[in-house]
């Protein structure tokens, strides 16, 4: 690679993220440089906030990219609406819900954590005891799509708990938007974030959040300053939503054209046919991977059909298989985190990603390692499930 320019092989991304962008997006992001007050690109934002409402499926006025990639969309969340010694119940099973009880601790607030075993979701029953146990909450904080299991949790009944009981409720969406049913106003969501770089196939780089008029009220109504100056969403909602747009910080111009595409192609195809899919290409990847010998790692009936993860077979050694398949076939899969690390495969379709091709393009490459490593005698059996499954 020269040191003037910078030229990378394209991968087949099968990750946890990024997912694959389309070509359009990347066409937009070469689109000519305007300046962040330019009545062009003010423009271009209103359409963002336009096609977020809808992607939230919100009617929420505070619906905005935030700055910075989904781990920005979780600061905002939790520093605008969380002040010091206010009391926030996180559940957590998976990484993201340890990032959540970090940051709560951080900004001062007031920890309380329930926890269930990796892979598994919470009942109803677990927020409505820990509530009893902490009468105090004022904001319950729950992960949608666990990126690190594979598990999805159903949110309805928590949000009209957390609603009818006066509390706010948070939740990350980074992995699912896009790609599963996400129903921020009918579920009583009031504050949502998420990430450019999974379901919506656009690059890294900024955090869709939409913030309920309930959150905006605490916001508004603080008795402290929001602990960060860049992520402080009552000086950014004046860029955003007032009229004079009142200057903040410098927009990324161009992650914001991107988003805009990727947007665009999100709504051509329509929510609930991007939706189903997901779901009939996870079913395909499944079938293939099961007629291999692998086994679904996250609970049964609660799996996310965008980011599938599985339990690694005996004999199948983690790191080499994974680097077998970036090297030799240009195909990324995630290992495993945290208490799963080299247990599991996070095999994501997301996006763009999600597609039959893709999913025939891995599973004839994994066939192949599984028989040149010994693990499997004769290959195609995962291909023939795959194929299967209605397209």
């Amino acid at each position: 690679m020269s040191e003037k320019t910078i030229y990378p092989r394209g991968r087949l991304l099968m990750g946890p993220g990024p997912s694959g962008v389309h070509p359009r997006v990347h066409e937009a992001l070469s689109s000519p440089m305007v300046g962040h007050l330019d009545p062009q690109f003010l423009g271009i934002m209103d359409n963002i906030q336009k096609m977020l409402r809808r992607l939230f499926r919100t009617e929420n006025r505070l619906t905005i990219a935030v700055s910075g990639t989904g781990s920005s969309g979780m600061e905002s969340a939790f520093v605008n609406v969380v002040e010091p010694g206010d009391e926030v119940l996180v559940c957590v099973n998976g990484v993201f819900g340890n990032r959540m009880s970090d940051i709560v601790e951080r900004i001062g607030g007031v920890l309380h954590r329930i926890d269930r075993p990796w892979g598994e979701v919470f009942e109803l029953s677990d927020i409505e005891d820990a509530l009893a146990s902490h009468p105090e909450v004022k904001a319950v904080a729950i992960v949608h799509a666990e990126t690190s299991t594979g598990a999805l949790q159903p949110l309805e009944e928590i949000g009209k708990l957390c609603r009818s009981s006066g509390r706010l409720f948070l939740v990350d969406c980074v992995t699912s938007l896009g790609g599963e049913r996400f129903e921020a106003d009918e579920w009583n969501v009031d504050v949502a974030y998420s990430g450019t770089q999974k379901c919506l196939s656009c690059p890294p780089g900024l955090a869709p959040v939409t913030f309920s008029e309930r959150a905006v009220k605490k916001l508004k109504g603080r008795e402290s300053k929001v602990v960060s100056w860049y992520l402080d969403l009552s000086m950014i909602e004046k860029y955003w939503t007032d009229g004079e747009r009142a200057y903040h910080h410098t927009a990324p111009i161009s992650m914001n054209y991107a988003l805009h595409e990727a947007l665009c192609l999100v709504h051509e195809e329509g929510l609930e046919a991007r939706w189903e899919r997901h779901r009939r290409n996870s079913a395909a990847l499944v079938a293939g991977l099961e007629a291999l010998g692998f086994r679904l790692f996250a609970q049964e009936g609660h799996r996310l059909p965008m980011l599938n993860a599985v339990w690694i077979p005996e004999g199948v050694d983690d790191a080499g298989f994974r680097k077998a398949l970036l090297d030799d076939y240009d195909i990324e899969i995630g290992g495993g985190l945290g208490e799963v690390a080299g247990k599991i495969w996070r095999i994501g379709l997301m996006g763009e990603t999600s597609s039959r091709e893709n999913i025939m393009t891995f599973l004839g490459a994994l066939e192949a390692l599984l028989q040149e490593s010994g693990c499997l005698e004769s290959p195609g059996a995962g291909l023939e499930a795959a194929a299967a499954e209605p397209g």
